[in-house]
């Protein structure tokens, strides 16, 4: 790929979820690394972070998945399998990022606290509430993650086709912690071919105006 990197037009139109790595093309550490810091400039709640990414690298952990990831061959043949985590809890008092807002001058600590005290009550009081509050967070990161991937001229696919009690034992989670879904990073198989883009709802489709 050249320096010259595309305008999200460019992007957006380029990014295919591909289901055909070149399992003998590795991805670098500077590049994933890259593609990281640049998609945790994704929103959240409260600018919380309320997500955690566990990337499985080695071949022989990757096996391991794939099994519980309903035996896609791109598990094995990405050298990469990202999973995106979501924090059920990722607003409370203990999240570092409440001090740095502090520390900042972003807030004082009494809006700090009333902030916390509201999410808990009055946002996300039940179970039901933090799941889509940890899911709904990090789903946004997942998409940033893909398009900084293309971004780096790294190919992606997401996944939620898993056993979730098997992946969750595999990776040691606590209960407030949920795997959102998996992503597949590295380059797409030039041995192989996609279909061509299924089509998409327009804005006249899916927009009801108010």
């Amino acid at each position: 790929m050249s320096d010259q990197k595309p305008d999200f037009k460019e992007l957006a139109e380029a990014r295919r979820s591909v289901n055909f790595f070149d399992p003998e093309k590795p991805l670098d550490d500077l590049t994933l690394k890259q593609i990281i810091n640049l998609a945790v400039l994704a929103p959240s709640c409260f600018n919380v972070q309320p997500w955690q990414i566990l990337a499985v690298k080695s071949k022989e952990k990757r096996e391991e998945i794939y099994n519980t990831a309903c035996k896609q061959p791109k598990i094995v043949e990405a050298p990469v399998v990202l999973a995106v985590i979501g924090n059920k809890n990722g607003y409370r008092r203990d999240n570092p990022i409440w001090d740095e807002k502090i520390k900042l001058g972003y807030a004082t600590p009494e809006a700090v606290e009333g902030s916390v005290s509201y999410a808990d009550t009055v946002l996300f009081p039940e179970n039901e509430q933090k799941v889509a509050f940890a899911a709904s967070n990090s789903a946004l990161l997942a998409m940033s993650i893909m398009y900084a991937a293309k971004y780096y001229g790294v190919d992606s696919h997401p996944m939620i086709g898993f056993d979730e009690p098997k992946l969750r034992a595999f990776f040691g989670l606590p209960d407030n912690q949920l795997i959102t879904m998996l992503i597949c990073l590295g380059y797409f198989d030039q041995s192989k071919s996609l279909y061509p883009r299924q089509k998409r709802y327009t804005y006249d489709q899916i927009v009801k105006e108010f």
